[in-house]
């Protein structure tokens, strides 16, 4: 319905994105980060900067309204998992953000007709769910319960497509799956160390990043073009290698707020 197939194998071509500016009460939302309270001017840049990346790498992108109400609100990635032919609405596991999700349902029902909710006795962050050509890789953390991963894996299977389960509730330092491992295309994974060896990536060539720089794992390939926080030489310098060319963003602001690139926006 919403996506097509592109030529690069089996990457999924996107088209469009749903991304909502940090509100003025930013600094109140959770964090386990010890980084300092996040400056809201330097944010709206960094922001804008990430959404004009996103339009050169042929997207076109829908600028909600901020969110004052909801402090986390500009991390929408977490409120949905989108699909070829359904918008799956997720239940998040911190309970000031669950009205999140129905404040960014008006905006998915415009691009899908067909929108799911998850049952009420599970929970699951979005920032948990890596895709990597149509198959899902889901975190089970202290976000996103066992119950939810299973529901969401069982929503996917109706449409054919494939899960496998990644426990982090021990892996300290991540928030969310996504924290840990990006999929960038062309059979590769992004991934800290304690991530790079499990079972679920054992089919993808594993660029593991280096301990002082696993910030940088969460990446997002959008299109043709790779998105990687700045600031992180060592990783860039090897994806280069493999011949990526990739976009290097400023994301301190969010960084102090548990949040990296992929969290920003919902692409589809």
């Amino acid at each position: 319905m919403v996506r097509e197939s592109s030529l690069l194998g089996a990457l999924t071509m996107l088209r469009r994105a749903l991304v909502r500016p940090p509100s003025s009460n930013f600094a109140d939302g959770l964090t386990t980060a010890d980084l300092g309270i996040p400056d809201h001017d330097r944010a709206l840049r960094q922001h804008a900067a990430y959404c004009e990346a996103l339009e050169s790498s042929g997207l076109a992108v829908t600028h909600l309204e901020e969110d004052p109400r909801y402090p986390d609100s500009t991390f929408v990635e977490d409120t949905a998992i989108l699909t070829r032919s359904r918008a799956i609405l997720t239940r998040p596991g911190a309970a000031s953000r669950a009205g999140e999700v129905s404040a960014i349902r008006p905006s998915l029902s415009v691009h899908y007709t067909q929108i799911t909710s998850m049952s009420d006795s599970s929970t699951l962050d979005g920032g948990d769910v890596c895709e990597a050509d149509c198959h899902f890789i889901i975190g089970v953390s202290h976000r996103t319960t066992e119950q939810g991963a299973h529901e969401l894996a069982a929503l996917l299977a109706e449409e054919g497509h494939t899960s496998a389960f990644v426990d982090i509730r021990t892996i300290g330092g991540i928030l969310h799956l996504k924290s840990g491992i990006a999929y960038v295309g062309d059979g590769r994974m992004v991934a800290i160390p304690p991530l790079a060896h499990h079972p679920a990536l054992q089919n993808y060539e594993v660029i593991c990043v280096e301990p002082s720089e696993e910030y940088a794992a969460n990446c997002v390939r959008v299109n043709d073009q790779l998105m990687v926080a700045a600031g992180y030489p060592t990783l860039e310098a090897a994806l280069r290698r493999l011949g990526y060319d990739p976009i290097s963003l400023e994301m301190s602001e969010f960084q102090k707020m548990d949040g990296g690139l992929s969290c920003l926006s919902l692409r589809f």
